[in-house]
């Protein structure tokens, strides 16, 4: 049994999609599995990001088809934008991972990930490749297929770049190579100690017609995916919005669609076919040997299942799990066998109605503390199910078998020790650095894992009838919130002391000292300690009050650190720790909390950037209204140079004196989500006719993220426009213009160091009164001059900008503040 357990846990590990408690399946579903049961056939849908899936034909594929449905997404959506929060890099990919698992939760797909990093926008495979390493992601994407061992694989985008963006077709290269690959022993011959080699009958490319591209044709195979699934009460096209709209971060809140909807795929490599995906492959019990007995058990549940006693099910579930515990392994490559128990003993246990769970009283331990553990469960439709034993992260409960009385709610309380070893909880591919293209993950079994180990996992051990079996939970803390009600979290083990910085960057435009400050969170009681700190040579800090005692978990402290530079100082690194008891402690906690997916967090060193910037100011022009977007850290940037920022809210629009500005800045995509802007209109285009600075970060145009509202003083269009290489040289059109003179000189210089692109939705169509100031181009393009426009107006300036300030400044690129207070510094008349 413990053998059995531990195997167990591993495959748990390995394909949930998702640490929330499952929700108590009802008849329906539960027929829904029952039947698929019957279906021994999978498919793989391959793409670049999370939101790039077919989510109507991934529900199709798991509800309709009742196929083990699989997504890999090549990357977690790092380098992508953020409609709901200022998450950016790593949060954002940690937020974007989450948000495709609650789709997962919805349409039923598996999730998988390589470890490539969405390091932005790319414009052709090469460039793609050129970060990723593609032999590294090619090895991925190989070892996804001979774990998943998919019978047919399905890639989103084609090798032409009609998709688009590089990442896309990069996946799609990935695809098609892989799918020889993966069935060839001399390619990536390590992984073989732990999977075997796999060969798809075949590899579709998932056309699609955009309307300016359309890849369909009528000699393509054709799929009706949107028909109706009595049993769940939804179309597949019903199905596929509420999953598609949990990427809300991307602003892809979706209509329920109802009524046919064709699909179209061209067969790309593997055996011709033309009646189906699945021509000439088995998906029932016959290509499994010894499996027409199995077949013919389902058959019978199905047809006596009675959704008003769902547990009259029980003793025939029981038996077919009998029946498929003896197969042949050796014959059963795809792993069907286990698979399949898997699902049997979650029917028993959902038409037995067993529910069950473990909760701690607190949501977060350190290694060596001692927690509170509740089990409770309870049968609510079945006589004689005994409980055998608990089992938490390694230790079994000695404790009674308990016989549960029917619909009585059984519960115990036990107190654990939380191992002195323990791993601390943290994303697994966030636990090392990583390079510019690819994460570090070093065991390849995590790989396979969407998400980092839970907490803390507790077992129950039933026995129904003849059969005993492991129940495998992730240990949660539950708690009622007065407005939401029921709360679960995801148990965390943290390092006994955390130390956050308030500012991961801190910009220095002359040498006189800042204050840089840390809050010391104690995660366990009684924690006595002394901050620590090293510094890169050419500048200095002290510590005021280094020492510090917290007596109750949960207690914080702020201490204050003051930085100086030295004339000339490098860009520099703040290192930070506490020492307690001469172990040092260096690790800080970044929260990411929507209520759409569980809590999350990152645990990473606790560093503070440091930036020496040769910075002019003119003095008295210090005040700065700011009218937030989609979300950006621009306010907190402009105030480390010295600006005072003035969120200015709808109110303070419609009746504040905005002449007391000296300049007022919207944020990344503020006339996309606000649609209010529109009706502001008149008097921001007042303020600057009557000499203020408005300053107009980009905006999308595209269906997303329409703009509703006219934005400057005299026409213009958001184009598609961007460059991607953040290293591209910048030209100055007009090398006299104040905007890169005054109060900075502004030089080829000042765009070294940017990270991730150098603009991003440009303007274009512009009125003659824009003047143009600077011209960029990818490699092999022409140049675009749309990254920055300014038009005076009145007494005032306009000021569009496609550069993404909203990357440079947080990250504190030298250049990008120099050139930034430039255009806060335009010239006006008052």
């Amino acid at each position: 049994m413990r053998k059995y357990l531990f195997l167990f846990i591993v495959s748990f590990f390995c394909f949930c999609t998702g640490r929330l408690p499952a929700q108590q399946m009802n008849s329906a579903e539960i027929l829904q599995g029952i039947e698929k049961l019957n279906t021994v056939g999978s498919v793989l849908y391959i793409a670049a990001h999370p939101d790039d899936e077919n989510t109507e034909f991934l529900s199709y594929l798991s509800s309709g088809m009742k196929l083990r449905t699989g997504y890999l997404s090549l990357t977690r959506g790092d380098g992508g934008q953020n409609l709901i929060g200022k998450e950016q890099g790593e949060a954002l990919g940690l937020l974007r991972t989450q948000e495709l698992l609650a789709a997962r939760r919805i349409d039923g797909a598996e999730q998988f990930f390589t470890r490539a990093y969405d390091f932005g926008y790319s414009k052709n495979p090469d460039e793609t490749f050129g970060f990723w390493n593609k032999d590294s992601v090619l090895a991925d994407v190989v070892w996804i297929i001979r774990k998943f061992k998919p019978d047919v694989i399905i890639m989103r985008f084609p090798t032409t770049g009609e998709g688009g963006h590089g990442h896309h077709t990069a996946s799609a290269i990935l695809a098609v190579e892989a799918f020889d690959a993966a069935a060839d022993p001399t390619r990536f011959p390590e992984q073989l100690d732990y999977v075997s080699t796999w060969q798809a009958k075949r590899l579709f490319l998932n056309t699609f017609n955009s309307g300016e591209i359309n890849m369909t044709s009528p000699d393509q195979l054709t799929i009706d995916v949107g028909g109706f699934n009595p049993l769940l009460g939804m179309s597949y096209g019903e199905i596929s919005a509420l999953s598609r709209s949990m990427h809300k971060s991307q602003g892809f809140g979706s209509a329920r669609n109802r009524g046919s909807a064709i699909e179209y795929f061209k067969l790309i490599k593997g055996e011709p076919c033309s009646t189906g995906l699945f021509e000439g492959i088995d998906i029932s019990w016959n290509r499994i040997n010894g499996g027409a007995d199995i077949s013919n058990s389902i058959d019978e549940i199905i047809s006596s299942f009675d959704p008003s006693s769902p547990q009259t099910s029980v003793p025939k579930l029981i038996q077919l799990y009998s029946k498929l515990s003896p197969l042949d392994d050796r014959q059963d490559r795809q792993n069907w066998k286990q698979l399949k128990l898997d699902e049997t003993k979650e029917l028993i246990l959902a038409c037995a109605g067993i529910w069950l769970e473990a909760n701690t009283a607190e949501y977060s331990a350190v290694p060596g503390d001692t927690i509170g553990l509740t089990y409770e469960i309870i049968c609510r439709n079945l006589e004689g199910v005994k409980l055998v034993r608990g089992y938490l992260t390694g230790a079994y409960d000695t404790g009674p078998d308990i016989m549960l009385e029917k619909n009585v709610l059984y519960k115990t309380r036990k107190t654990i020790k939380i191992d002195g070893s323990a791993n601390y909880t943290n994303p697994n591919w966030l636990n090392d650095h990583h390079t510019q293209g690819l994460y570090s993950v070093n065991d390849r079994m995590r790989l396979s894992m969407p998400e980092g180990e839970p907490g803390a996992i507790a077992g129950f051990v039933l026995e129904i009838d003849d059969l005993t079996f492991p129940v495998i939970k992730t240990v949660h803390y539950k708690y009622t919130d007065p407005v939401k009600g029921e709360i679960y979290r995801p148990f965390e083990v943290l390092p006994p002391v955390t130390v956050n910085p308030t500012e991961k960057v801190y910009v220095f435009g002359d040498t006189r000292p800042k204050q840089i400050t840390l809050r010391i969170k104690a995660n366990t009681q009684n924690i006595s300690g002394r901050v620590e700190a090293n510094v890169t040579a050419g500048w200095h800090v002290e510590i005021k009050k280094p020492g510090f005692t917290l007596q109750n978990k949960g207690e914080e402290i702020t201490v204050e650190v003051t930085a100086i530079p030295e004339e000339n100082a490098p860009q520099g690194k703040l290192e930070l720790s506490v020492n307690i008891g001469g172990v040092s402690y260096n690790k800080s906690i970044r929260r990411i909390e929507y209520d759409h997916i569980p809590c999350q967090f990152i645990l990473s060193d606790a560093e503070v950037k440091l930036v020496k910037v040769d910075l002019k100011k003119p003095a008295g022009r210090n005040n700065i209204g700011y009218i937030q977007g989609a979300g950006d850290d621009v306010p907190a940037s402009l105030k480390q140079i010295g600006y005072k920022v003035t969120i200015l809210t709808d109110d303070m629009l419609l009746d504040d004196d905005l002449t007391k500005y000296d300049a007022i800045v919207s944020g990344v995509r503020a006339y996309n989500v606000n649609e209010r802007l529109q009706v502001h209109y008149n008097r921001l285009m007042d303020y600057v006719k009557q000499g203020g600075n408005l300053i107009v970060q980009y905006n999308t145009s595209n269906l997303i993220g329409p703009v509703v509202a006219k934005i400057g003083p005299y026409p213009f269009n958001i184009s598609r426009d961007r460059v991607t290489n953040e290293n591209a040289e910048v030209k100055f059109i007009k090398p006299n213009h104040i905007a890169i003179n005054e109060p900075n000189k502004i030089t080829a210089a000042d765009f070294e160091g940017w990270i991730q692109e150098r603009g991003t939705y440009f303007a274009g169509d512009l009125d003659p009164k824009y003047e143009t100031v600077l011209s960029m181009n990818d490699p092999g393009e022409e140049a675009k001059e749309g990254s920055l426009i300014i038009a005076k107006y009145g007494k005032g300036n306009f000021v569009y900008t496609g550069l993404v300030f909203f990357r440079e400044l947080p990250s504190g690129v030298p250049g990008a503040y120099r050139l930034f207070v430039n255009l806060l510094s335009l010239p006006v008349e008052r």
